[in-house]
C-alpha cells in the first residue's frame, strides 16, 4: 500500500510530464502594440523561450519570454512554492523584452537580467527584489537609450555586485564591466575593452540543484536528486498559443 507521501511524488511527477501552457499569450492590444499582422485565417503562432532557474527557500523561480517568429512580445518570470507544482507569474509581464539570468543572494535579496529587443538588444536592466520575490521593481542600468544586453552578472551580498555588457550593436568598446555598491540602483564602469571581459572576482557555480532544458516540443524545468540524476518538475509547451 502506497503511503501519502509516495502518492503525491506520484501525482507530482505525472503532472510534470504534461506540457503546460500560460496563460492569455496575446491580447488585441497586445498585437496593436506590437506591430503584428495576424489574422483568423493567418494566425502568429507565439513561442515560450524559457533561460534559468534559480530555487530560494520553498520558492521556485524561472525566467523566459514569449516571441513570435519575428517579434520578442514578453518578458516573463514564472514562481513555484510546491516544486513546480503550481505556477504563477510574481511580476507583470514586460512588452518587448527577454528576461535571462537569475541569481538570489541570501533569502531576500534577488536579481534577474532583461533587455529590450525592439528589435536591436537595448536598454538593458534589472529586475530586483528585497523581499524574498514577492515583488520586484525594475531598475535600468541606464536613464538614456543605451544599445546592448547584461551578458553576466553576479552579486556577492546584497550591495555588492558586478556585471559585463556586451554593446555589440552600440558605439565605443564592445565590452564594458560595471560595478556596484548599491544593490544595482545604480553602477560605475571599472574597465571596457573590444576583447571579451570577465566578471573581475570568480564566478561561483550557478544554482546547481535546478535548470531548464529545451525539449523537442517543451521547456523542460529539472531538480537534481540525492544521486546526482535531473528529474522533471514541469514541461512548458514551446509553442505557447497564438495571435489572431
Amino acid at each position: 500500500m502506497k503511503t501519502p507521501a509516495a502518492l503525491l511524488l506520484i501525482a507530482l511527477l505525472a503532472r510534470a510530464q504534461e506540457a503546460r501552457k500560460l496563460d492569455k499569450v496575446c491580447a488585441p492590444e497586445d498585437e496593436d502594440a506590437l506591430g503584428l499582422t495576424c489574422s483568423e485565417s493567418e494566425p502568429c503562432p507565439v513561442f515560450l523561450e524559457l533561460a534559468s532557474a534559480e530555487a530560494i527557500g520553498a520558492s521556485l523561480f524561472v525566467t523566459g519570454d514569449l516571441h513570435t517568429q519575428n517579434t520578442t512580445m514578453f518578458g516573463v518570470l514564472l514562481q513555484s512554492d510546491d516544486q513546480g507544482a503550481n505556477w504563477t507569474e510574481p511580476n507583470r509581464r514586460l512588452r518587448s523584452a527577454a528576461l535571462e539570468e537569475i541569481q538570489f543572494v541570501d533569502s531576500q535579496h534577488g536579481w534577474v537580467s532583461g533587455v529590450k529587443l525592439e528589435p536591436l538588444p537595448r536598454d538593458p536592466f534589472l529586475l530586483v527584489t528585497a523581499d524574498g520575490g514577492k515583488t520586484w521593481t525594475e531598475s535600468p542600468l541606464f536613464d538614456e537609450t543605451t544599445f546592448g544586453s547584461i551578458q553576466q552578472f553576479w552579486f556577492d551580498s546584497a550591495t555588492d555586485g558586478e556585471l559585463v555588457l556586451d554593446k555589440s550593436q552600440g558605439a565605443g568598446k564592445r565590452y564594458e564591466r560595471y560595478a556596484t555598491r548599491t544593490g544595482g540602483a545604480s553602477w560605475e564602469l571599472e574597465e571596457a575593452d573590444n576583447k571579451p571581459i570577465r566578471l573581475a572576482t570568480e564566478k561561483p557555480k550557478e544554482n546547481a540543484g535546478w535548470r531548464v532544458r529545451a525539449g523537442d516540443d517543451a521547456y523542460l524545468v529539472e531538480r537534481r536528486s540525492g544521486d546526482g540524476a535531473w528529474r522533471t518538475a514541469a514541461r512548458f509547451a514551446i509553442r505557447a498559443g497564438e495571435c489572431r
